[in-house]
Protein backbone atom coordinates (compact mmCIF):
# COMPACT_ATOMS: atom_id res chain seq x y z
CA UNK A 1 0.00 0.00 0.00
CA UNK A 2 1.40 3.37 -0.99
CA UNK A 3 1.45 5.95 1.81
CA UNK A 4 -1.26 8.57 1.34
CA UNK A 5 0.18 11.25 3.57
CA UNK A 6 2.77 12.57 1.14
CA UNK A 7 5.61 10.71 2.82
CA UNK A 8 8.37 9.08 0.79
CA UNK A 9 8.43 5.34 0.38
CA UNK A 10 11.74 3.54 0.65
CA UNK A 11 15.10 5.17 1.24
CA UNK A 12 14.47 8.87 0.67
CA UNK A 13 12.18 8.33 -2.31
CA UNK A 14 8.58 7.55 -3.20
CA UNK A 15 7.33 4.60 -5.21
CA UNK A 16 9.23 6.11 -8.13
CA UNK A 17 12.59 5.89 -6.36
CA UNK A 18 15.19 8.47 -7.28
CA UNK A 19 12.91 10.25 -9.74
CA UNK A 20 10.56 11.41 -6.97
CA UNK A 21 12.05 14.85 -6.49
CA UNK A 22 12.12 15.44 -10.25
CA UNK A 23 8.48 14.36 -10.39
CA UNK A 24 7.42 16.95 -7.84
CA UNK A 25 9.23 19.73 -9.67
CA UNK A 26 7.95 18.61 -13.06
CA UNK A 27 4.31 18.33 -11.99
CA UNK A 28 4.58 21.77 -10.38
CA UNK A 29 5.86 23.17 -13.69
CA UNK A 30 3.13 21.46 -15.71
CA UNK A 31 0.48 22.77 -13.32
CA UNK A 32 1.80 26.33 -13.48
CA UNK A 33 2.00 26.26 -17.27
CA UNK A 34 -1.53 24.94 -17.74
CA UNK A 35 -2.77 27.59 -15.31
CA UNK A 36 -1.25 30.33 -17.47
CA UNK A 37 -3.18 29.28 -20.58
CA UNK A 38 -6.64 28.49 -19.16
CA UNK A 39 -8.83 29.65 -16.28
CA UNK A 40 -10.10 26.52 -14.57
CA UNK A 41 -12.98 26.35 -12.07
CA UNK A 42 -10.81 25.78 -9.01
CA UNK A 43 -7.36 24.95 -7.71
CA UNK A 44 -8.49 21.34 -7.36
CA UNK A 45 -9.50 21.29 -11.01
CA UNK A 46 -6.06 22.54 -12.02
CA UNK A 47 -4.46 19.79 -9.94
CA UNK A 48 -6.74 17.20 -11.56
CA UNK A 49 -5.93 18.30 -15.12
CA UNK A 50 -2.21 18.20 -14.37
CA UNK A 51 -2.43 14.65 -13.05
CA UNK A 52 -4.70 13.56 -15.93
CA UNK A 53 -2.12 14.79 -18.45
CA UNK A 54 0.63 12.91 -16.61
CA UNK A 55 -1.49 9.75 -16.31
CA UNK A 56 -1.80 9.58 -20.09
CA UNK A 57 1.92 8.76 -20.17
CA UNK A 58 1.43 5.55 -18.13
CA UNK A 59 -1.63 4.25 -20.05
CA UNK A 60 -0.12 0.77 -20.60
CA UNK A 61 0.09 0.32 -16.82
CA UNK A 62 -3.51 1.34 -16.10
CA UNK A 63 -6.64 -0.75 -15.64
CA UNK A 64 -8.94 2.21 -16.18
CA UNK A 65 -8.74 5.10 -18.61
CA UNK A 66 -10.47 8.09 -16.97
CA UNK A 67 -12.38 10.47 -19.17
CA UNK A 68 -11.94 14.22 -18.80
CA UNK A 69 -15.29 15.95 -19.37
CA UNK A 70 -14.73 19.62 -20.21
CA UNK A 71 -18.21 21.11 -20.17
CA UNK A 72 -19.65 24.62 -20.05
CA UNK A 73 -23.07 26.26 -20.38
CA UNK A 74 -22.22 28.33 -23.47
CA UNK A 75 -19.58 28.99 -26.06
CA UNK A 76 -16.53 31.00 -25.03
CA UNK A 77 -15.84 29.22 -21.73
CA UNK A 78 -12.37 28.00 -22.70
CA UNK A 79 -13.27 24.37 -23.49
CA UNK A 80 -11.44 24.23 -26.81
CA UNK A 81 -8.43 26.00 -25.32
CA UNK A 82 -8.16 23.23 -22.73
CA UNK A 83 -8.03 20.72 -25.60
CA UNK A 84 -5.34 22.82 -27.31
CA UNK A 85 -3.15 22.59 -24.21
CA UNK A 86 -3.86 18.88 -23.77
CA UNK A 87 -2.99 18.22 -27.41
CA UNK A 88 0.57 19.42 -26.81
CA UNK A 89 1.14 17.69 -23.46
CA UNK A 90 -0.61 14.30 -23.37
CA UNK A 91 0.76 11.02 -24.70
CA UNK A 92 0.15 10.49 -28.43
CA UNK A 93 -2.80 12.87 -28.88
CA UNK A 94 -5.53 12.25 -31.45
CA UNK A 95 -7.79 15.28 -31.93
CA UNK A 96 -11.16 14.60 -33.51
CA UNK A 97 -14.36 16.49 -34.20
CA UNK A 98 -16.01 14.49 -36.96
CA UNK A 99 -13.88 11.36 -37.24
CA UNK A 100 -15.77 8.19 -38.10
CA UNK A 101 -15.99 5.45 -35.47
CA UNK A 102 -14.27 3.06 -37.91
CA UNK A 103 -11.13 5.22 -37.88
CA UNK A 104 -11.05 5.41 -34.09
CA UNK A 105 -11.56 1.64 -33.76
CA UNK A 106 -8.52 1.03 -35.95
CA UNK A 107 -6.11 3.47 -34.31
CA UNK A 108 -6.61 2.08 -30.80
CA UNK A 109 -4.14 -0.72 -30.19
CA UNK A 110 -1.61 -1.86 -27.60
CA UNK A 111 -0.23 1.68 -27.40
CA UNK A 112 -3.48 3.65 -27.69
CA UNK A 113 -3.65 7.36 -28.42
CA UNK A 114 -5.18 9.88 -26.05
CA UNK A 115 -8.48 10.84 -27.70
CA UNK A 116 -9.39 14.54 -27.67
CA UNK A 117 -12.97 15.05 -28.80
CA UNK A 118 -14.21 18.59 -29.42
CA UNK A 119 -17.92 19.43 -29.86
CA UNK A 120 -18.70 16.19 -28.05
CA UNK A 121 -22.29 17.34 -27.49
CA UNK A 122 -22.95 16.59 -31.19
CA UNK A 123 -22.17 12.89 -30.62
CA UNK A 124 -25.05 12.38 -28.24
CA UNK A 125 -28.76 13.06 -28.17
CA UNK A 126 -31.66 12.46 -30.61
CA UNK A 127 -29.62 13.43 -33.68
CA UNK A 128 -26.56 11.29 -32.97
CA UNK A 129 -27.50 8.76 -35.65
CA UNK A 130 -24.45 6.98 -37.05
CA UNK A 131 -22.29 8.29 -34.18
CA UNK A 132 -23.79 5.84 -31.68
CA UNK A 133 -20.85 3.49 -32.37
CA UNK A 134 -18.47 6.20 -31.16
CA UNK A 135 -20.55 6.67 -28.06
CA UNK A 136 -20.35 2.94 -27.33
CA UNK A 137 -16.59 3.00 -27.83
CA UNK A 138 -16.18 5.86 -25.37
CA UNK A 139 -18.22 4.00 -22.77
CA UNK A 140 -16.44 0.67 -23.21
CA UNK A 141 -12.97 2.17 -23.38
CA UNK A 142 -13.00 3.29 -19.75
CA UNK A 143 -11.94 -0.21 -18.66
CA UNK A 144 -9.26 -2.49 -20.07
CA UNK A 145 -10.30 -5.67 -21.90
CA UNK A 146 -13.66 -4.41 -23.14
CA UNK A 147 -13.26 -4.93 -26.91
CA UNK A 148 -15.83 -4.05 -29.55
CA UNK A 149 -16.66 -6.90 -31.93
CA UNK A 150 -17.23 -6.14 -35.60
CA UNK A 151 -17.43 -8.07 -38.83
CA UNK A 152 -14.28 -7.09 -40.69
CA UNK A 153 -12.05 -7.98 -43.63
CA UNK A 154 -12.76 -9.64 -46.98
CA UNK A 155 -13.73 -12.87 -45.24
CA UNK A 156 -16.18 -11.04 -42.97
CA UNK A 157 -14.83 -12.61 -39.80
CA UNK A 158 -15.82 -11.42 -36.31
CA UNK A 159 -12.97 -9.22 -35.13
CA UNK A 160 -12.28 -7.79 -31.68
CA UNK A 161 -11.22 -4.14 -31.74
CA UNK A 162 -9.59 -2.70 -28.60
CA UNK A 163 -11.41 0.25 -27.04
CA UNK A 164 -9.18 1.08 -24.07
CA UNK A 165 -7.91 4.67 -24.36
CA UNK A 166 -7.96 7.82 -22.29
CA UNK A 167 -10.26 10.48 -23.70
CA UNK A 168 -11.03 14.15 -23.09
CA UNK A 169 -14.39 15.38 -24.34
CA UNK A 170 -15.38 19.04 -24.62
CA UNK A 171 -18.92 20.20 -25.22
CA UNK A 172 -21.75 22.54 -24.29
CA UNK A 173 -23.91 21.23 -21.49
CA UNK A 174 -23.57 17.98 -19.59
CA UNK A 175 -22.63 14.84 -21.48
CA UNK A 176 -24.67 11.65 -20.92
CA UNK A 177 -24.55 10.13 -17.46
CA UNK A 178 -22.63 7.12 -18.77
CA UNK A 179 -19.78 9.46 -19.77
CA UNK A 180 -19.95 11.83 -16.80
CA UNK A 181 -19.91 8.89 -14.39
CA UNK A 182 -16.56 7.80 -15.85
CA UNK A 183 -15.01 11.25 -15.98
CA UNK A 184 -13.11 13.85 -14.06
CA UNK A 185 -15.44 16.78 -14.71
CA UNK A 186 -14.32 20.34 -15.42
CA UNK A 187 -17.25 22.77 -15.32
CA UNK A 188 -15.89 25.71 -17.24
CA UNK A 189 -17.18 29.27 -16.99
CA UNK A 190 -16.46 32.44 -18.92
CA UNK A 191 -13.62 34.47 -17.54
CA UNK A 192 -14.46 37.30 -15.20
CA UNK A 193 -13.35 40.84 -16.01
CA UNK A 194 -9.71 41.11 -15.03
CA UNK A 195 -8.97 37.40 -15.30
CA UNK A 196 -6.13 37.18 -17.77
CA UNK A 197 -4.41 34.29 -19.49
CA UNK A 198 -1.36 33.91 -21.68
CA UNK A 199 -2.43 33.94 -25.35
CA UNK A 200 -1.99 30.57 -27.03
CA UNK A 201 0.38 31.12 -29.97
CA UNK A 202 1.73 28.14 -31.86
CA UNK A 203 5.18 29.57 -32.47
CA UNK A 204 6.06 29.71 -28.76
CA UNK A 205 3.26 27.88 -26.91
CA UNK A 206 3.64 24.58 -28.76
CA UNK A 207 7.42 24.23 -28.20
CA UNK A 208 7.02 25.07 -24.51
CA UNK A 209 4.25 22.51 -24.00
CA UNK A 210 5.97 19.86 -26.13
CA UNK A 211 9.08 20.21 -23.95
CA UNK A 212 6.96 19.41 -20.90
CA UNK A 213 5.50 16.40 -22.72
CA UNK A 214 8.98 15.08 -23.46
CA UNK A 215 9.98 15.47 -19.82
CA UNK A 216 6.81 13.68 -18.66
CA UNK A 217 7.56 10.84 -21.04
CA UNK A 218 11.15 10.58 -19.84
CA UNK A 219 10.09 10.56 -16.18
CA UNK A 220 7.08 8.25 -16.36
CA UNK A 221 7.90 5.69 -19.04
CA UNK A 222 10.48 3.89 -16.85
CA UNK A 223 7.97 3.88 -13.98
CA UNK A 224 5.16 2.07 -15.81
CA UNK A 225 6.03 -1.24 -14.17
CA UNK A 226 6.06 0.39 -10.74
CA UNK A 227 2.75 2.13 -11.49
CA UNK A 228 1.11 -1.15 -12.52
CA UNK A 229 1.96 -2.66 -9.12
CA UNK A 230 0.66 0.24 -7.02
CA UNK A 231 -2.59 -0.10 -5.06
CA UNK A 232 -3.08 3.43 -3.72
CA UNK A 233 -5.32 4.29 -0.78
CA UNK A 234 -8.36 6.08 -2.21
CA UNK A 235 -10.71 8.56 -0.49
CA UNK A 236 -13.65 7.42 -2.67
CA UNK A 237 -15.11 4.08 -3.72
CA UNK A 238 -16.55 2.19 -6.69
CA UNK A 239 -16.45 3.87 -10.11
CA UNK A 240 -15.17 7.16 -8.71
CA UNK A 241 -12.16 5.25 -7.36
CA UNK A 242 -11.63 3.58 -10.74
CA UNK A 243 -11.65 6.97 -12.46
CA UNK A 244 -9.37 8.77 -10.02
CA UNK A 245 -6.92 5.96 -9.29
CA UNK A 246 -4.61 6.71 -12.28
CA UNK A 247 -4.31 10.33 -11.14
CA UNK A 248 -3.53 9.30 -7.57
CA UNK A 249 -0.95 6.79 -8.82
CA UNK A 250 0.91 9.59 -10.61
CA UNK A 251 0.76 11.73 -7.47
CA UNK A 252 2.17 8.87 -5.38
CA UNK A 253 4.95 8.34 -7.90
CA UNK A 254 5.91 12.00 -7.49
CA UNK A 255 5.61 12.20 -3.72
CA UNK A 256 6.03 15.50 -1.88
CA UNK A 257 2.80 17.46 -1.60
CA UNK A 258 1.18 15.74 -4.59
CA UNK A 259 -0.35 12.68 -2.86
CA UNK A 260 -2.26 14.86 -0.38
CA UNK A 261 -3.27 17.38 -3.04
CA UNK A 262 -4.48 14.65 -5.39
CA UNK A 263 -6.70 13.05 -2.77
CA UNK A 264 -8.08 16.44 -1.68
CA UNK A 265 -8.93 17.24 -5.31
CA UNK A 266 -10.53 13.81 -5.75
CA UNK A 267 -12.70 14.20 -2.67
CA UNK A 268 -13.75 17.78 -3.41
CA UNK A 269 -14.56 17.26 -7.08
CA UNK A 270 -16.47 14.00 -6.61
CA UNK A 271 -18.53 15.61 -3.84
CA UNK A 272 -19.27 18.54 -6.11
CA UNK A 273 -20.45 16.20 -8.86
CA UNK A 274 -22.68 14.38 -6.38
CA UNK A 275 -24.42 17.69 -5.70
CA UNK A 276 -24.65 18.35 -9.44
CA UNK A 277 -26.20 14.92 -9.96
CA UNK A 278 -28.86 15.68 -7.38
CA UNK A 279 -29.66 18.97 -9.12
CA UNK A 280 -29.74 17.29 -12.53
CA UNK A 281 -32.08 14.60 -11.24
CA UNK A 282 -34.33 17.28 -9.75
CA UNK A 283 -34.43 19.26 -12.99
CA UNK A 284 -35.25 16.15 -14.99
CA UNK A 285 -38.08 15.40 -12.55
CA UNK A 286 -39.35 18.95 -13.10
CA UNK A 287 -39.38 18.50 -16.88
CA UNK A 288 -41.32 15.27 -16.53
CA UNK A 289 -43.84 16.80 -14.14
CA UNK A 290 -44.36 19.81 -16.40
CA UNK A 291 -44.91 17.44 -19.32
CA UNK A 292 -47.60 15.71 -17.30
CA UNK A 293 -49.28 19.01 -16.46
CA UNK A 294 -49.39 20.05 -20.12
CA UNK A 295 -50.91 16.68 -21.04
CA UNK A 296 -53.55 17.04 -18.34
CA UNK A 297 -54.38 20.49 -19.73
CA UNK A 298 -54.82 19.12 -23.25
CA UNK A 299 -51.37 20.24 -24.47
CA UNK A 300 -52.33 23.89 -24.60
CA UNK A 301 -49.99 26.28 -26.38
CA UNK A 302 -49.10 27.96 -23.10
CA UNK A 303 -49.85 27.78 -19.39
CA UNK A 304 -49.86 30.70 -16.98
CA UNK A 305 -46.96 30.52 -14.55
CA UNK A 306 -49.36 30.60 -11.61
CA UNK A 307 -51.43 27.75 -13.06
CA UNK A 308 -48.36 25.64 -13.77
CA UNK A 309 -47.07 26.21 -10.25
CA UNK A 310 -50.41 25.35 -8.72
CA UNK A 311 -50.57 22.09 -10.64
CA UNK A 312 -47.04 21.13 -9.59
CA UNK A 313 -47.74 21.91 -5.94
CA UNK A 314 -50.85 19.73 -5.83
CA UNK A 315 -48.74 16.59 -6.10
CA UNK A 316 -47.99 15.83 -2.46
CA UNK A 317 -45.60 13.02 -3.45
CA UNK A 318 -43.39 15.38 -5.46
CA UNK A 319 -40.52 17.47 -4.03
CA UNK A 320 -42.19 20.75 -5.03
CA UNK A 321 -44.36 21.45 -1.95
CA UNK A 322 -41.22 21.19 0.22
CA UNK A 323 -38.82 22.94 -2.18
CA UNK A 324 -37.06 25.89 -0.55
CA UNK A 325 -38.47 27.27 2.65
CA UNK A 326 -42.10 27.66 1.53
CA UNK A 327 -42.43 25.45 -1.50
CA UNK A 328 -41.68 26.00 -5.18
CA UNK A 329 -42.37 29.56 -6.32
CA UNK A 330 -42.17 31.44 -9.62
CA UNK A 331 -38.55 32.44 -9.08
CA UNK A 332 -37.48 28.87 -8.24
CA UNK A 333 -39.29 27.58 -11.31
CA UNK A 334 -37.58 30.07 -13.58
CA UNK A 335 -34.16 29.34 -12.07
CA UNK A 336 -34.53 25.56 -12.46
CA UNK A 337 -35.56 25.87 -16.10
CA UNK A 338 -32.99 28.49 -17.09
CA UNK A 339 -30.29 25.94 -17.93
CA UNK A 340 -32.61 24.44 -20.55
CA UNK A 341 -33.11 27.82 -22.22
CA UNK A 342 -36.72 27.97 -21.01
CA UNK A 343 -38.04 31.29 -19.70
CA UNK A 344 -41.47 32.72 -18.96
CA UNK A 345 -42.78 35.55 -21.10
CA UNK A 346 -45.86 37.80 -21.19
CA UNK A 347 -48.62 36.23 -23.26
CA UNK A 348 -52.04 37.40 -24.29
CA UNK A 349 -54.84 35.00 -23.39
CA UNK A 350 -58.60 35.13 -23.78
CA UNK A 351 -60.30 38.50 -23.68
CA UNK A 352 -56.96 40.23 -24.18
CA UNK A 353 -55.68 39.41 -20.71
CA UNK A 354 -51.93 39.27 -20.26
CA UNK A 355 -50.03 37.03 -17.88
CA UNK A 356 -46.63 35.50 -17.36
CA UNK A 357 -46.70 32.10 -19.02
CA UNK A 358 -44.62 29.21 -20.31
CA UNK A 359 -45.07 28.22 -23.95
CA UNK A 360 -45.26 24.51 -24.64
CA UNK A 361 -42.97 24.71 -27.66
CA UNK A 362 -40.14 25.97 -25.42
CA UNK A 363 -40.05 22.58 -23.72
CA UNK A 364 -39.98 20.34 -26.81
CA UNK A 365 -36.20 20.22 -27.18
CA UNK A 366 -35.60 19.61 -23.47
CA UNK A 367 -38.28 16.90 -23.38
CA UNK A 368 -36.68 15.17 -26.38
CA UNK A 369 -33.25 15.25 -24.75
CA UNK A 370 -34.06 14.47 -21.12
CA UNK A 371 -37.45 12.70 -21.26
CA UNK A 372 -37.25 10.81 -24.58
CA UNK A 373 -39.55 8.06 -23.35
CA UNK A 374 -42.32 10.64 -23.03
CA UNK A 375 -41.93 12.16 -26.49
CA UNK A 376 -42.19 9.29 -28.94
CA UNK A 377 -44.68 11.27 -31.00
CA UNK A 378 -45.03 15.03 -30.81
CA UNK A 379 -48.46 15.98 -29.57
CA UNK A 380 -50.50 18.45 -31.52
CA UNK A 381 -51.34 21.66 -29.69
CA UNK A 382 -54.90 21.85 -28.55
CA UNK A 383 -57.20 24.39 -30.02
CA UNK A 384 -57.02 27.73 -28.32
CA UNK A 385 -60.77 27.85 -28.23
CA UNK A 386 -61.02 30.52 -30.87
CA UNK A 387 -59.24 33.22 -28.90
CA UNK A 388 -56.17 34.90 -30.27
CA UNK A 389 -52.85 33.69 -28.86
CA UNK A 390 -49.93 36.02 -29.37
CA UNK A 391 -46.91 37.15 -27.40
CA UNK A 392 -47.35 40.43 -25.63
CA UNK A 393 -44.65 43.02 -25.19
CA UNK A 394 -42.37 42.22 -22.29
CA UNK A 395 -43.41 43.90 -19.11
CA UNK A 396 -41.17 46.79 -18.10
CA UNK A 397 -38.71 46.26 -15.32
CA UNK A 398 -35.58 44.28 -14.72
CA UNK A 399 -35.74 40.45 -14.65
CA UNK A 400 -34.79 38.79 -11.39
CA UNK A 401 -31.09 38.34 -10.80
CA UNK A 402 -30.08 34.72 -11.40
CA UNK A 403 -28.63 32.80 -8.50
CA UNK A 404 -24.91 33.12 -7.80
CA UNK A 405 -22.49 30.91 -9.75
CA UNK A 406 -21.81 27.25 -9.33
CA UNK A 407 -21.26 25.68 -5.97
CA UNK A 408 -17.73 26.10 -4.64
CA UNK A 409 -15.39 23.19 -4.98
CA UNK A 410 -13.48 22.48 -1.82
CA UNK A 411 -13.30 20.44 1.29
CA UNK A 412 -16.03 20.94 3.88
CA UNK A 413 -15.39 24.06 5.93
CA UNK A 414 -12.82 25.38 3.49
CA UNK A 415 -13.13 28.74 1.83
CA UNK A 416 -13.93 28.81 -1.87
CA UNK A 417 -10.69 28.63 -3.84
CA UNK A 418 -9.74 31.35 -6.23
CA UNK A 419 -9.87 30.76 -9.93
CA UNK A 420 -6.67 29.40 -11.33
CA UNK A 421 -4.82 31.72 -13.64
Amino acid sequence: MVPDDGSRAGDGGSAGGGAAEDGVVLLDEVRATIGRYVVLPSEEALTAVTLWVAASHIQPALQHAPRLAVVGPTKGCGKSRVLDVLHETVHQPMMTVNTSPAVVFRVIGKNPPTLLVDEADTIFGPKAGEKEDLRGLLNAGHQRNRPAWRISGPEHKPTAFPTFAMAALAGIGDLPDTIMDRAVVLRMQKRRPGERITPFRSRYSVPELNALRERLTAWLTPLRGTAAALVPAMPVEDRAADTWEPLVIVADLAGGHWPANARAACLAMTRHEAVQDEQTTLKTRLLRDIRRVFEQEGDKEALRSQDLLAALLTDAESPWPDYGSKGLNAYHLSALLRDFGIRPANYRFEQGRQAKAYARNQFLDAWARYCPDLTTAPAQPASSGGHEFMPARPAPGKPPTPPAGSLPIGLPGATSPKHAR
